[in-house]
Formats: structure tokens, C-alpha cells, sequence
């Protein structure tokens, strides 16, 4: 039995650069299809598969409806999750696979009749169901994965650090998806033939988000072995009823505020990136593989700001970072809205500054999760990293289906024209163009306001994380003492 003096070594030592990389690639696979599918779906309903964007936007938010359920449910069971792997590696080996298969379904365009109006509604219904089923998928091997951080180690700043080589690997895999989809595009048999494009798109993205999870299990299998019969010999924890979890967990006054300020920086992402697209080819007058480039700006740049911000915030904290990254971004957000055509220089700039505050929406709050969980912890005796992490999952999924589904809406409501295959892109009126600009600045400017709003008043310094770490330690050295 491990003695009280090792327990802070197993849980706050420093991780080594391998498991770093190796929980960092649990990361590549969600982010590339995340990525691909907040970029590419929605413009692949109305100008590919021929939906309306009313109709486009309502399969993204159904679709999520289902996570409102799934993502605590996984969250509460992986939490009771006991084997010879732990609590979270046997979802993220078994799901990863299906999770492949049911992401690349999603890019095909069967033919259900030769009625438009019955093919529409049978297509609507297809990717529905594929979608419920992606999504539950997504959710069994990212859900688990993310609820690994506070396992791994207790140490304020080495969760920073650990959090930006995970989206070092998000932004990074993103990047490469880009990347790819652009080659694939270029590809002669390809070139004038965007069904295929699509399916070949749909299933390189597959293989290359599959196997870096298992590399993930590998790499970290070891230190989770290690923390997890450390917290088998300290814990006291009582099963609770689903709600009784739910009314401890949102009675976390400083969690309300991370989900707060999560929902809000990533609204603004998923807004921005949802409607580029558009924005680029419509309002613009650039090409496909110029707005591929332009979010290729934003992530390079947020890739590179990770690890700048990362030391930056060892010096100035994490609500001082936040700050820095989000002015940033708001001052780039009105320059898209004032942006006008042949711009183009201009536009990549402000890209690049976009990129500086999308990178501490990604840092910022996920390094906060950790903190939360051990008030809680001290608060109740018990850990559920599961039942918290499940609720930022499930934010950045309603992010992104809100996001999604208003920006179908609006461009339904405005007069926006589909593309309908085999025919040139219509010209859009006046009023479809305007909702384009309002989407990509002002909308998005609204909710970052609120989020640093929301950061200011978050409550956990890094003094005040210190001192819950003390407390806990201590009553896990007096139940140590009580086990002897």
C-alpha cells in the first residue's frame, strides 16, 4: 500500500514528454472530424446533397438533442467504469472503430427516388440517424478521454501544460485535415466531381482519426494504472442518483462560470467557422481552397499561440490570458464585418488574429475543469470527473449545433439560394449578404463579451487551487492512516 508521502508524488509529479504526446493524440481523431464536420457539413447539405439550409440546420440540432442525453449518461458510467484498462480506456477501445465507420457514412448521398421532394425527405432522415449514431460514438471515446486530465496529475500549471499538447494535437489535426481535403479536392478524377470528393474526404478522415486513439491508450495506460489505485485506496465515494449528481455538479458556483465562459467562446467559434464558407465564397468572391486557407490562418496561428499562451500563464494566470487572447479576437471580428471585396490581404490578417483568441478558447477553459473538479471534491468527498467533463462535451456539441443550425436558419430566412448539382451557383440577393457579414462579426462579438465578463468574475486562482490541493491532501493522508 502506497504511504501518505506518495500520494502527492503520484498525482502532482511532472509528466513526461511521451505520455504528454500520447494523451495529446486521444485528441486528433474528435478534433479532425469535429473540424471537417463545423466546416464542411452544413455547405455540404445545400451545395452537394441539394437541402435546404432550413432543413440542413435542423438535422445538426436534432442530431445533438440525442447528446443532451448520451453525454452525462457516458460520463456517469464511465465514472463506475471498472476493469484491468480503468475507468476510461475501455470506451475510447472499443468505440474507436464504429466511431470511423460512422463518420465516414455521413459524406455519402444515396438516392432514396427519383421524386425530388421524397429523396429530400428520405435524405433528411438518413442523416439524422447517421448522425444520432456518430455523435454516440464521438461521445464514448472523447467523453472518456477527456475526463483522463485530472487523472494524469494534480499540478496546476503541468495541466496547462498538458492541455495545450492536446490541442497542440487538435489544432494540429485540424490543420492536417485541411490540408488533406484540399489535396483530395485537387485531385484530377476528382476535381469536377464533388460527390466523390466528399466520400474520399470522408473516408481518409476516418482512418486518420482512429488510430492515433489507440496510441493515446498505449501511451498512457501506465500512469492511469498508477492514479487509479491511488484513488482506489483514498476514495469514499457513495453512488448517487442521476439527479443528485446533477444538483451537486451545477450548485458549483465556479463550474457555472467555466461552462459559461465555454459556451460563449465556442458559439463564437463554431459561428465564425460555420459561416467563413459563405462569407468567403459569397461575399468575397474568393474560391473554395481560399477560405480552406483562411481557417488554415486561424489554426496555424492558434497552434503556435497554445504553447505561448501556456507560459504566458504561468506568469500572468488564466483569467489574465484569456483576456489577452479574446480583446484580440473582438477587434478582429469587426474588421471581418467592415471587410469588403479585394480585400484579400486584409482578410488573412485578420485571420491571423482570430487565431489568437480561438487558441484560449481552447486553453483556458479546459485547464479550468480540473480545478473545479477538485472543489468538488473537497465539497462532497467524491471525484466525477465523468458527470463535469460530460457537460463541457455536451456544451461544445450544443455550440456547435446552435451555431450551425442558426446560421441555416438565417440563410433560409434571408433569402440565401441552395445550389442545386449540376448547375452553376446562383447569385446571391442583397439581404443573403448582409446576414453573411452580421454572421461572421456582430453575432460572434456579442457572446465574447459575455465570456469575458463571465472570466472576470471566475473565483479559482492559482493561490486558491493551491490551498484546496493542501486540504485535500491532508484528508487523504488521515484515511490513509485510517486503512493501515
Amino acid at each position: 500500500m502506497n504511504n501518505s508521502a506518495d500520494q502527492p508524488a503520484a498525482m502532482s509529479g511532472k509528466l513526461n514528454l511521451s505520455t504528454k504526446l500520447a494523451y495529446g493524440a486521444g485528441d486528433f481523431g474528435p478534433a479532425v472530424t469535429a473540424n471537417i464536420l463545423s466546416v464542411f457539413l452544413l455547405i455540404f447539405f445545400t451545395s452537394v446533397a441539394g437541402l435546404d439550409p432550413g432543413m440542413a440546420g435542423s438535422i445538426l440540432l436534432i442530431s445533438k438533442i440525442w447528446d443532451a442525453v448520451n453525454d452525462p449518461i457516458v460520463g456517469m458510467l464511465s465514472d463506475k467504469t471498472r476493469s484491468r484498462w480503468g475507468r476510461r480506456h475501455p470506451w475510447m477501445i472499443f468505440g474507436a472503430i464504429p466511431f470511423g465507420f460512422f463518420f465516414f457514412l455521413q459524406w455519402l448521398v444515396p438516392q432514396f427516388s427519383s421524386d425530388p421532394t421524397t429523396n429530400q425527405w428520405s435524405l433528411f432522415w438518413y442523416y439524422i440517424a447517421i448522425s444520432i449514431l456518430f455523435n454516440s460514438f464521438y461521445t464514448a471515446v472523447n467523453l472518456p478521454y477527456t475526463a483522463l486530465t485530472p487523472e494524469l496529475t494534480q499540478d496546476y500549471d503541468e495541466r496547462t501544460s498538458l492541455t495545450s499538447f492536446r490541442f497542440g494535437f487538435s489544432i494540429g489535426g485540424s490543420i492536417l485535415s485541411l490540408l488533406l481535403v484540399g489535396r483530395i479536392f485537387d485531385l484530377p478524377l476528382l476535381k469536377d466531381n464533388p460527390l466523390q470528393q466528399y466520400s474520399v474526404m470522408g473516408a481518409a478522415c476516418a482512418v486518420i482519426s482512429v488510430l492515433p486513439l489507440f496510441w493515446c491508450v498505449w501511451g498512457t495506460r501506465q500512469r492511469v494504472k498508477e492514479t487509479e489505485h491511488l484513488r482506489q485506496e483514498t476514495s469514499n465515494e457513495v453512488s448517487l442518483p442521476y439527479l443528485e449528481q446533477l444538483k451537486i455538479v451545477f450548485s458549483n458556483r465556479p463550474f457555472l462560470y467555466v461552462i459559461g465562459i465555454y459556451l460563449c467562446s465556442w458559439l463564437a467559434v463554431q459561428n465564425t467557422v460555420s459561416v467563413i464558407p459563405y462569407f468567403v465564397k459569397n461575399w468575397m468572391g474568393l474560391t473554395t481552397q481560399d477560405f480552406i486557407n483562411v481557417i488554415i490562418a486561424v489554426q496555424v496561428t492558434s497552434f503556435i499561440m497554445l504553447f505561448v499562451w501556456s507560459e504566458v500563464s504561468k506568469r500572468v494566470g488564466k483569467k489574465a490570458v484569456y483576456f489577452m487572447g479574446m480583446t484580440v479576437w473582438i477587434i478582429g471580428e469587426i474588421g471581418l464585418f467592415m471587410l469588403q471585396p479585394g480585400q484579400t490581404g486584409l482578410l488573412y490578417v485578420l485571420a491571423v488574429m482570430a487565431g489568437f483568441g480561438v487558441s484560449t478558447a481552447y486553453l483556458i477553459p479546459w485547464s479550468m475543469i480540473p480545478d473545479v473538479i477538485e472543489l468538488d471534491e473537497l465539497q462532497t468527498g467524491q471525484r466525477r470527473e465523468g458527470v463535469f467533463y460530460a457537460f463541457m462535451v455536451l456544451l461544445q456539441k450544443v455550440a456547435l449545433a446552435i451555431g450551425l443550425f442558426l446560421v441555416g436558419w438565417v440563410l433560409q430566412q434571408s433569402g440565401f439560394l441552395k445550389t442545386i448539382t449540376g448547375e452553376a451557383d446562383p447569385t446571391q440577393p442583397a439581404s443573403a449578404l448582409w446576414a453573411i457579414r452580421v454572421l461572421v462579426g456582430p453575432a460572434p462579438l456579442v457572446v465574447l463579451i459575455i465570456g469575458l465578463v463571465l472570466a472576470y468574475f471566475y473565483p479559482i486562482t492559482k493561490e486558491v487551487h493551491a490551498e484546496i490541493l493542501l486540504k485535500l491532501q491532508e484528508r487523504n493522508r488521515e484515511r490513509s492512516q485510517e486503512n493501515q
